[in-house]
């Protein structure tokens, strides 16, 4: 039966590819539309989004206008439940949402090595700790850059030794590009001296995050300056707010593409079933049950379906393997990566598809008197 509905298909060479061709355009959009959800619960959730806390400061939200004492690390140390704190000074050359957002992070470099899940690919850490203007470049930013170890990249006020190309398990720190905290706040133009945008802090295995994050937040009231204390995810969630929106918008979009597959195979069905319907009575006549022309023209359907599936599916992934795209704003970035389990939706999606666009005409097919199936002749 397979061979009969590949050469059915191969008669119908136009229609064919047109359907195969439409059906992988839906299907390139629906994955990539998953890569950005995907990218936005990976930033959002999971154990480093919940057992970590960023204190910022009250009523701040780009990273520019957040400005906290270093000093306050000091006081975050005693309270219980804080194994570490890491003062961080972010910049950011856009704190609108942004495809080719740039970001960096200035931290102690050793705390750089000791707590972020980051993997020189080239590179090594004495180089990035031996001077105070190196940097350590995530892969996705070196990629649509054009950024080698050893280069001087240079944007806006700053300019940095790339001293090393990471990796990481964490797809939104390969957005990133790490300086040691020194630098950026003493580099000309930025008056950060003393001074950081945020401080991180790593919590105990047994310690409750929302009341830890209270705790700094009621020791640091007294201070010269009010914070704000969140998990990680959710400060994340909070300063990429306008486009969680706009990504739940997109989500529809994806049920679009869904029924614009469903819409084509369907036509495509039922137009092939109308032109050929005598040649199925036919089939009928010498022998073949209602079920087996059922089954020819579900397969016709679930064939197109999975090959325009596949092609798409398999052209989204590449795109994402090789562009390393990420879309930020105010410091934050969604990093859109490949994923196995994408690769599962499409190639289940595009499956369910063709079966349910082939019912209503493998139906018609199977129901049709034969006397006048051979009469449309």
């Amino acid at each position: 039966m397979l061979k009969y509905v590949l050469k059915t298909l191969w008669r119908h060479r136009a229609r064919t590819l047109l359907t195969v061709s439409g059906t992988a355009v839906a299907m390139f959009v629906f994955c990539c539309v998953g890569s950005v959800q995907g990218g936005l619960e990976r930033l959002t959730s999971g154990a480093d989004a919940d057992r970590s806390l960023i204190v910022f400061q009250e009523n701040r939200f780009c990273p520019s206008s957040s400005r906290l004492p270093e000093d306050y690390a000091r006081q975050i140390r005693d309270i219980s439940g804080v194994v570490d704190v890491m003062p961080i000074q972010v910049w950011t050359n856009n704190c609108r949402a942004s495809l080719d957002i740039v970001v960096f992070n200035g931290a102690a470099p050793e705390q750089i090595q000791d707590t972020r899940p980051v993997k020189l690919t080239e590179g090594d850490w004495q180089s990035f700790q031996s001077r105070t203007d190196a940097a350590i470049v995530g892969r996705n930013v070196a990629q649509r850059r054009g950024i080698r170890t050893g280069d001087q990249f240079s944007i806006g006020d700053l300019s940095v030794n790339v001293a090393g190309i990471f990796e990481s398990t964490v797809p939104a720190e390969e957005n990133l590009i790490y300086t040691s905290l020194d630098f950026l706040q003493y580099t000309r133009g930025l008056d950060a001296a003393g001074l950081v945008t945020q401080h991180e802090v790593l919590l105990s295995s047994d310690a409750d995050p929302d009341r830890v994050a209270a705790a700094i937040d009621e020791r640091l009231r007294a201070g010269p300056v009010a914070t704000k204390t969140r998990r990680k995810g959710a400060f994340q969630a909070s300063t990429l707010s306008d486009l969680v929106d706009l990504i739940g918008f997109a989500h529809w979009l994806g049920f679009a593409c869904v029924a614009l597959v469903l819409s084509i195979v369907a036509t495509t069905s039922v137009m092939s079933v109308q032109d050929r319907i005598q040649e199925y009575a036919v089939l009928q006549t010498i022998g073949m049950r209602p079920l087996g022309a059922m089954k020819l023209v579900l397969g016709e359907s679930t064939l197109l379906c999975l090959i325009g599936g596949t092609l798409g599916t398999g052209l989204a992934l590449t795109a994402l393997a090789l562009g390393g795209f990420a879309i930020g704003a105010e410091g934050a970035t969604i990093a859109f990566r490949p994923s196995l389990s994408l690769a599962v939706q499409g190639a289940i999606a595009s499956l369910g598809i063709g079966v349910v666009a082939g019912l209503a005409p493998a139906i018609q097919v199977a129901k049709i008197p034969l006397v006048t199936a051979l009469q449309r002749g």
